[in-house]
């Protein structure tokens, strides 16, 4: 089983990245992308079911990022625009292969409802 997530790197304010998630190994439910900023817990950013049927944002990040996945690639993107520094941090891709039913809708944002983590990819944002 890997996630194997890439795509940081150093941005001005304003700019956009795109941030990808490689799962193998697994039958997946659920992706999802956390970040964690120096001195700060992990953190929710956004979040797919694998049939696409749901999607979940922090609110911080909603009309500026966007999460889809291409399945016949099995993998994951963050597109990420209008970037601030604020959103500087290691961001992490997750894996939920429980199902993503009821149980999922209501605990998303939480990094315990994700089976497997990706090593993670820095993003920093200048002003």
């Amino acid at each position: 089983v890997q996630l194997q997530a890439s795509g940081g790197g150093l941005v001005q304010a304003g700019g956009s990245l795109r941030l990808s998630c490689a799962a193998s190994g697994q039958t997946w439910s659920a992706m999802g992308w956390f970040r964690q900023a120096p001195g700060k817990e992990r953190e929710f950013v956004s979040a797919t079911t694998w049939s696409g049927g749901m999607i979940y944002y922090t609110d911080s990040v909603k009309g500026r990022f966007t999460i889809s996945r291409d399945v016949a690639k099995n993998t994951v993107y963050l597109q990420m625009n209008s970037l601030k520094p604020e959103d500087t941090a290691v961001y992490f891709c997750a894996g939920r292969i429980s199902t993503a039913g009821a149980y999922y809708s209501r605990r998303y944002s939480n990094p315990t409802s994700y089976d497997y983590w990706g090593q993670g990819t820095e993003v920093t944002v200048s002003s």
